[in-house]
């Protein structure tokens, strides 16, 4: 498991399009580090109250907070800066558009704080802003395997070297599911309780298959066909015949494998000549859709054998 140290400059570059995101003065404070994965509004710091200031996170300025300042004197107006400035803020946004005056500048500039601009309204601003910044937080990592979207739900399958795991993907794709990995799985836990599977940006909508070499999957079978990221709900294990002994032939008891502390479903496919795994993680998807939904076929039969035994006790 692992967590980043997120920096402004890195805040900057990954989200500066999505959040209209353009830097007006401080560039040498981008490396500053931002400690709490949330933003605030320093309004009442501005004010004068800086008794609860959450001086950790990224600060944004609004119409509101604007047109406090515009109402304030000069000479006051700029004491109220060196106070909010004081404080080790990572970085400050202005919202809506808003241009900050040269004294505000001034004063950021001088203690090397990044000044930023959006034109987004401050809600809108502050909503994208706090889930960039909880996913940058996350606990993250990989995992050696494919992932595939199987009608919604996200399958991880593992495998060694030469099992077939380029196959079976293939196979899924051409049924009309999509790809959101290939090889290695990046995973992210999301509020603490869900796991979220992507792929690196660079080897995006590629696969390497044994004997062909690099396809392009989103050209050879359309857009369709790739998912930038899912859900991961099921891990599927492909294993040589030989090597698994004990399989449970009902079902009864569902496995599970920890990823990143969070327990993930998981199966295990014996693999041998003239089996079709494709259809075989189809079925293993649907199945596990059918429990998410509160339906275990395996727990019904059994309810079913045991309604039939007591009645024949009865009689």
């Amino acid at each position: 498991m692992v967590r980043d140290i997120v920096t402004v400059e890195h805040f900057y570059t990954r989200h500066a399009q999505s959040l209209g995101l353009s830097l007006i003065a401080g560039a040498a404070g981008l490396k500053r580090i931002i400690r709490e994965p949330t933003v605030n509004r320093p309004g009442l710091a501005l004010a004068g109250f800086t008794r609860y200031f959450a001086s950790k996170r990224v600060q944004v300025i609004g119409s509101a907070e604007a047109s406090f300042l515009k109402s304030l004197p000069m000479p006051q107006r700029e004491v109220r800066y060196r106070n909010l400035f004081s404080f080790k803020i990572p970085c400050l946004v202005f919202s809506r558009g808003i241009n900050p005056d040269k004294a505000f500048i001034k004063t950021a500039e001088a203690v090397d704080v990044p000044i930023f601009k959006s034109p987004l309204i401050t809600m809108k601003f502050i909503n994208l802003a706090t889930l960039a910044l909880e996913m940058m937080f996350a606990p993250h990592g990989t995992e050696m395997g494919s992932m595939v979207d199987i009608l919604g739900i996200g399958v991880i399958i593992r495998g060694e070297s030469g099992i077939g795991k380029s196959e079976c993907v293939l196979a899924l794709i051409e049924r009309g599911y999509s790809l959101v990995a290939d090889d290695i799985t990046r995973v992210t836990v999301v509020d603490g309780k869900e796991i979220i599977g992507d792929s690196a940006e660079l080897t995006r909508n590629h696969m390497e298959v044994r004997g062909i070499g690099i396809i392009n999957v989103a050209a050879m079978f359309g857009v369709k066909s790739i998912r930038t990221q899912k859900r991961v709900d099921l891990i599927v294990t492909l294993k040589n015949w030989e090597e698994v002994r004990d399989v449970d032939r009902l079902g009864m008891e569902e496995e599970h494998i920890k990823i990143l502390g969070i327990d993930i479903p998981h199966v295990t496919l014996p693999v041998r000549p003239g089996r079709d795994l494709a259809r075989l993680i189809e079925v293993a998807a649907f199945h596990t859709k059918l429990r998410i939904a509160g339906y275990n076929p395996a727990k019904e039969l059994d309810e079913r054998l045991v309604a039939a035994m007591t009645k024949n006790d009865r009689t």
